[in-house]
């Protein structure tokens, strides 16, 4: 199989489910955004050096990959979700946990932070910043059609913990946070 197909060379994509639309469709913004955040993170993971966060971002990774599917899906919301693609409120309350979990070992918040420090830490923002933008490009989406809420609460609170993951880079870099 030919990574190239020539099907898109007129601005349209094919979706799953069958349909064709313009490539700048809200929907193909959307998961061309979350592609976006998935390739940033796999940038922060390169340089992560901690086990444990290059576990969880590959997680995180993966459950990008299936909401991307979801959303490329038009097909009935019923015969698109299968085991891998399944995007369940756990994967939001997973994402709380880490979060939790990340900030005792960080000192409290006193003011906002200039985004960088470390090269772990500044690929991190990064991708929270992408995180945003996808987002933002999901809520216009619900705006149009109907999106589940669990999508949008992933995506919001999954920037929080792009934030603390780099505070915590940062930390074990040895790197000080810069203050606004």
């Amino acid at each position: 199989m030919k990574i190239y197909t020539r099907t898109g060379d007129a601005g349209e994509t094919g979706l799953l489910g069958g349909a064709r639309v313009r490539k700048s469709v809200l929907r193909v913004e959307a998961y061309g955004d979350l592609d976006e955040l998935n390739a940033c993170l796999g940038l922060a993971d390169v340089c992560l050096g901690d086990a444990e966060a290059v576990g969880l971002v590959r997680r995180i990774q993966r459950e990008l990959f299936a909401l991307s599917a979801r959303l490329a899906d038009v097909r009935a919301a019923g015969a698109a979700a299968s085991d891998k693609t399944a995007f369940p409120a756990e994967h939001v309350t997973g994402l709380e946990r880490a979060i939790d979990a990340a900030e005792e070992a960080l000192p409290a918040l006193q003011t906002f932070l200039l985004p960088g420090g470390s090269e772990a830490g500044a690929r991190l923002h990064l991708a929270r910043t992408v995180c945003r933008r996808a987002e933002r490009r999901l809520v216009a989406l619900a705006a149009q059609e109907e999106v589940p809420p669990v999508f949008l609460a992933y995506l919001n609170r999954l920037s929080d913990l792009l934030f603390v993951l780099a505070r915590s880079a940062n930390a074990r870099a040895g790197v000080p946070e810069v203050a606004w």
